[in-house]
């Protein structure tokens, strides 16, 4: 595959009330889960964090922020700065059910676009989406602009938007489970629910 993905474990988890990447569903944590699935895809996986220890027992790439504190555009701006692939799969390390068909399908569409992001139920979900390298310096500016909302990076650049129905051909899997993120202690049980009835 010749395209990296990216994973952001940043975030403060302050809903959650602990970090989200390491809770476990199944014997896996969360971050565990999400990077064993893009092995069967990715032969260069980079993990974006500023608290390196924390994951070292996962032996990856690492890359820290450049910007800490500004949210997930800083934390796309550092792993796609860290990749040495033009065509990148970024996901958020709170989407315990990564489906590789879906990113391989991203990552096909993203041609001469500079993102790819899917629409889900009229809703961008850019922490599940392929940029291309070359946008880092656009992620730079907004940051350094004070414009830290993704939809500030999205509206500079030349996207495809993906919906449902496009998406639904990819994938086999439920796309609600796909882009369901964890950001409550409850949305942390409805994974473990899922998660046990599919093994």
């Amino acid at each position: 595959m010749k395209a990296a993905a990216i994973i952001l474990a940043g975030g403060k988890s302050s809903r959650m009330g602990t970090n989200k990447a390491l809770l476990k569903i199944n014997e896996k944590t969360t971050i565990e889960r999400t990077r064993d699935a893009l092995k069967l895809l990715f032969d260069d996986i980079i993990l974006v964090t500023n608290e390196p220890e924390t994951y070292e027992f996962l032996e990856m790439k690492m890359t820290s922020d450049q910007y800490p504190g500004m949210g997930p555009l800083a934390g796309i701006h550092a792993g796609l700065t860290a990749s040495d692939y033009d065509v990148n799969f970024i996901v958020a390390c709170d989407m315990p059910f990564v489906s590789v068909e879906l990113a391989e399908a991203l990552v096909h569409s993203c041609g001469h676009y500079d993102a790819v992001i899917p629409v889900i139920h009229g809703k961008q979900q850019p922490l599940f989406a392929v940029f291309h390298k070359k946008i880092a310096g656009e992620a730079a500016t907004c940051i350094e602009e004070g414009s830290l909302r993704m939809k500030h990076l999205l509206d500079r650049l030349n996207v495809l938007y993906v919906t449902e129905s496009e998406l639904q051909t990819y994938s086999q899997h439920d796309l609600e489970r796909v882009f369901f993120n964890m950001n409550r202690p409850n949305e942390y049980e409805d994974a473990k629910k899922w998660a046990e009835a599919d093994d």
